[in-house]
């Protein structure tokens, strides 16, 4: 018997170990930029040479606009936006996006918020998930969903590791770019616009943020990896599996250094305790380097932790999970907030779509409770903080 209990637990270890070297092999496969393949060249019939397929036939969209507006009554549209490069108008980079904004009469300039979706996702596919746009029509505010090209990324990933990247040019400046255009075209309010991603699309929207503080009030990074310390996919998948060691403390206080008048960066956190793709000592790592970005406004040292325990009954299940506060006199200038049993997956999202988890936390409207409580001075004096006292 005892010979034959080890032998299954042999057996049994063999077969995680597997399991996790081929989630190892498809998580690093994902964050090698490859182009798409091109369709193989076939030879049309003499007879149907003439008789062409409607387009809608030969390719059909993959960013559907239906399910996303299911039950809204709000305006939703696909819109390219592209900045020619300089000298070569006809090499424009393109970047396609969609918008949602509210049926609610406005009495003021509506705020924005800005989502970047994960890998393997799209645009339509992450409104779905998080179901921001029906938080965006009781709420009031729009929002933007810019889409990675798969001509760019054949998994869609934002290339957020790159160290071209994380210094704020390629995607980081056109996409800032993107919400200046529809700032000024929907007449929004430019003090209160966020930037809020999942994974890949986090590591990107903290980029922006850092970058550009002035436009961005507050980011919301959910199953994040840690900021500035890789330069490869490889580096990137041993980043996202084991962290930074200390070098995530250097590539903060450098970031700080270069921008000596950096005025503070609102961020909530929120990360899976299960999740085995971007591990948790991401979270940690990242609310030490929002903790030293916004040292100079947090009030009290010592964080308000909070404990939420589980709820299994009624409308909204929800996992327990724990809260950290840093607050900068009443506000909470820092949040991270970690969920029990989540694995890679927006919490409290739509389960039908991928990299969505039903239960709660309701990670969007938690975002969106935070964002609403920051905003940024419209035209800073110069020397004088863009944070709203």
């Amino acid at each position: 018997m005892p010979k034959s209990m080890t032998s299954l637990w042999l057996k049994s270890v063999r077969r995680m170990s597997r399991a996790q070297q081929a989630q190892g092999r498809r998580l690093l496969q994902s964050l090698v930029p490859k182009p798409p393949r091109a369709p193989a060249a076939r030879k049309a019939k003499p007879s149907k040479v003439a008789k062409a397929r409607p387009a809608a036939v030969v390719r059909k969209s993959a960013a559907s606009p239906a399910r996303p507006l299911t039950g809204l009554p709000g305006h939703w549209q696909k819109s390219w936006f592209s900045v020619p490069a300089v000298g070569q108008v006809a090499s424009a980079r393109r970047m396609l996006y969609w918008l949602y904004l509210p049926s609610v009469a406005a009495t003021a300039p509506l705020p924005l918020v800005v989502m970047l979706h994960g890998c393997q996702q799209t645009a339509t596919d992450f409104a779905l998930s998080t179901r921001m746009n029906a938080l965006a029509e009781r709420k009031g505010f729009a929002v933007l969903y810019p889409q990675q090209s798969a001509a760019a990324d054949a998994h869609r990933c934002w290339h957020w590791y790159k160290r071209s990247t994380q210094e704020g040019l390629g995607d980081v400046r056109l996409i800032a770019d993107m919400v200046a255009q529809v700032q000024a075209r929907h007449g929004l309010d430019r003090s209160r616009t966020y930037v809020a991603g999942l994974s890949a699309g986090a590591g990107l929207a903290n980029i922006l943020a850092l970058h550009y503080p002035a436009m961005v009030a507050a980011v919301g990074l959910h199953s994040a990896p840690v900021f500035g310390t890789t330069d490869s996919p490889m580096s990137a998948y041993r980043a996202m599996q084991h962290g930074s060691g200390a070098v995530h403390r250097e590539s903060v206080q450098a970031f700080g250094r270069a921008e000596q008048a950096f005025p503070g960066m609102p961020a909530i956190l929120l990360h899976g305790a299960r999740d085995s793709v971007v591990r948790r000592i991401n979270m940690t790592q990242l609310t030490e380097q929002f903790a030293i970005l916004n040292a100079g406004f947090i009030t009290r040292e010592e964080p308000v932790v909070r404990r939420y325990p589980a709820r299994s009954t009624g409308r909204h299940p929800r996992h327990a999970y724990e809260s950290a506060s840093w607050y900068a006199g009443r506000k909470p200038q820092l949040v991270a907030c970690e969920i029990d049993h989540l694995g890679h997956a927006w919490s409290g999202g739509d389960g039908s779509v991928e990299f969505s988890a039903p239960e709660g936390p309701d990670a969007t409207l938690m975002m969106w409770t935070f964002f609403a409580q920051h905003r940024r001075l419209a035209t800073p004096a110069p020397g004088v903080s863009t944070m709203e006292a």
